[in-house]
């Protein structure tokens, strides 16, 4: 495993290997024996601005002894000016690893391929296997195990389904959606009605309905999303100890209810702490090839 850019790019045993080496790096975090990035410089090159991802790969990168170097929209241009393949050459040079965080997953691919450097995918339009990787080891770590569990998401299909649904097809747990017509995420089970999605789940989850850029459809979006309310009277259509999940930021009121987001069915707030340990796994891992 040299990179991480896709879900659908690793096998059962790659995914298996990092919620192993998870549950490691998080009992450890503190009292590291060893600090395999000693030495090393990466770059966080975010076309799009992030808090979590951020945060949580700079201290990563820095408990794993590794230095940060930070670049902006402002800073790097992926795609426009200078082609991706010649930033990668140069990069690759100097750096040892990259994450990049931007619009297009061809973006991504191609400066893996032309840097020769371990490249993480820490967001594109099309996927997001950071997040579906710490979903998968908040449920584990919930429920004990993953296979058999039940999935319901509600809302948008957005990038984090796509990414949450292709993982759940390697490690057993079964995704089905709930999203109105229009909003499907491609290659995902999708039914109309919440109702339908939510009954007997294990774990409800939601995401925001206005992701970056979407901002100029927010009425269109309120309007045709807001059947798709994660709230108590859906979530009671679950299993009794179900919990629910959103990989943030969350907007109280419109796609989940506030009691829910800071309730005690919430998993919400350990998810996102759990961003910090997969990435570290991972960071970890890409080393060790």
């Amino acid at each position: 495993m040299n990179h991480l850019l896709s879900i659908e790019e690793l096998s059962r045993a790659d995914m298996e290997k990092i919620l192993a080496a998870t549950a490691v790096i998080k009992r450890e975090r503190g009292a590291h024996p060893t600090r395999p990035l000693d030495g090393q410089t990466w770059a966080l090159m975010f076309a799009k601005s992030s808090t979590r991802t951020r945060v949580s790969f700079e201290v990563g990168i820095r408990e794993l002894g590794g230095r940060v170097m930070f670049l902006s929209a402002n800073d790097i241009q992926l795609g426009r000016g200078e082609p991706i393949k010649d930033t990668a050459r140069v990069l690759g040079r100097m750096i040892q690893g990259a994450v990049i965080r931007t619009f297009a997953q061809r973006d991504v691919e191609e400066f893996a391929r032309y840097s020769n450097i371990p490249t993480i995918n820490a967001l594109t339009d099309d996927e997001h296997p950071c997040q579906a990787l710490a979903d998968a080891l908040t449920i584990r770590d919930r429920l004990g195990g993953l296979e058999g569990v039940r999935v319901a998401w509600v809302g948008d299909g957005s990038n984090v389904l796509v990414s949450l649904a292709a993982l759940g097809e390697l490690l057993g747990y079964e995704v089905v959606s709930a999203c109105p017509p229009g909003y499907e995420a491609p290659g995902v089970k999708n039914v109309v009605q919440p109702s339908e999605a939510v009954a007997g789940a294990n774990v409800v989850v939601t995401d925001t309905w206005i992701s970056m850029g979407q901002e100029h459809e927010r009425a269109t979006r309120l309007r045709d999303l807001e059947p798709y309310r994660l709230d108590t009277r859906l979530l009671s259509l679950a299993a009794p100890d179900a919990f629910v999940m959103h990989c943030l930021p969350a907007h109280a009121g419109e796609e989940i209810t506030a009691d829910l987001l800071y309730g005690d069915r919430s998993a919400i707030w350990d998810e996102a702490e759990n961003r910090l340990h997969v990435q570290k796994a991972l960071l970890a891992l890409l080393l060790d090839v």
